[in-house]
């Protein structure tokens, strides 16, 4: 397992990052124990959590009960200081967390306590905004998203307003290190920008979605992470699970991820297919597991700070984990090249 550092920070993370949105849902408690357990076993230092948690579905009767399970796992196991944890500020749109509305500095500072209180912690290391109160292109928002209508002033101090209250909480030794998510390259930017201009915390890693089938990051974003060294935290590697090549042919298999999100947020849709499939017949020719490949390939990248798996099964976690020992050649990576020009944006 190799570790790479959270940006600019002295925080040093597992390539793979054990990714939690199924417990509490489709994971029972004991085992998400056991997936922490044999993660923490095999070198995966870093678990990525949320308030919102679970998501397979949403619920109001579920929420945060993700982060209660790491909560029992650490006062179980002692083992807190072995595991870098990161949490997010779920933002506006759910009625059952704080009345539905955008992040505020309040909410912050509220949102941080609890998570501390429910993960029976002292210390988050890496707070993140889980997605922005403006608009953005995440969750498939991309074919319709219009910037033109944002506020430019009202940006500018919704994102001084949440660095002010992160500071605060930093401060206070309640956070370690801040970062984004589902955010913009204009959007980390000002928050770089105004951090530096202020002595306010800066960012050190962006979570967005990156797969073989969804590489946006791979334009602005990318360019911003080099030059201001943030990482990516890639999240849905494997595309929702439709990389690993369970849903082909209308599959719906009991208990998966499709069988309770139909369409899988707007990925499982019919263009996908033939990107899939290419990508499975190179997972078939070279010998390897398709969601293994996928992973692999992300663990290239560049720009990566750790890729973010989920597995319902122990056979899924094996598998995902066991994808950082994979060496893929710079053939293998030409023939992904021609697919992704083939396909360049299937979902």
């Amino acid at each position: 397992m190799k570790y790479n550092t959270l940006g600019r920070t002295d925080i040093s993370v597992s390539e793979i990052c054990l990714g939690t949105m199924t417990w509490g849902s489709q994971n029972s408690e004991a085992e998400a124990f056991e997936q922490m357990d044999y993660a923490l076993d095999n070198g995966v230092n870093f678990f990525d959590t949320a308030e919102l948690y679970p998501t397979t579905p949403l619920s109001p009767e579920t929420y945060a009960d993700t982060e209660r399970m790491i909560g029992n796992w650490f006062a179980k196991s002692g083992k807190r200081d072995q595991v870098v944890l990161a949490t997010k500020v779920a933002g506006a749109g759910r009625p059952y967390i704080r009345g539905g509305a955008p992040i505020t500095a309040a909410a912050v500072r509220e949102a941080v306590d609890s998570s501390l209180q429910r993960l029976k912690t002292d210390y988050i290391d890496l707070y993140q905004i889980h997605w922005p109160n403006r608009g953005h292109y995440h969750f498939r928002q991309v074919w319709n998203y219009d910037p033109s209508t944002q506020d430019r002033a009202q940006a500018l101090a919704d994102i001084t307003e949440k660095l002010e209250a992160l500071g605060d909480c930093v401060k206070a030794g309640k956070i370690r290190a801040i970062g984004l998510s589902n955010e913009t390259a204009w959007g980390t930017q000002k928050y770089l920008s105004i951090a530096e201009a202020k002595g306010l915390p800066r960012v050190a890693t962006v979570q967005n979605e990156y797969n073989l089938l969804y590489r946006a990051y791979d334009l602005d974003m990318a360019e911003l992470s080099h030059h201001e060294t943030i990482g990516l935290l890639a999240y849905s590697p494997l595309a929702g699970g439709i990389l690993s090549g369970k849903y082909q042919g209308g599959a719906r298999p009991v208990g998966s991820r499709g069988s309770i999100n139909s369409d899988i947020g707007g990925r499982l849709q019919p263009l996908q297919e033939p990107a899939t499939k290419a990508y499975l017949d190179m997972a078939a020719k070279h010998g390897f597991d398709p969601s293994a490949l996928a992973i692999a390939f992300c663990l290239t990248r560049p720009f990566m700070a750790s890729v973010i798996i989920g597995a319902t099964s122990m056979a899924q976690l094996k598998t995902d984990i066991a994808a950082a020992d994979i060496t893929l050649t710079p053939d293998m990576l030409k023939e992904i090249a021609k697919i992704h020009r083939t396909y360049p944006m299937p979902i």
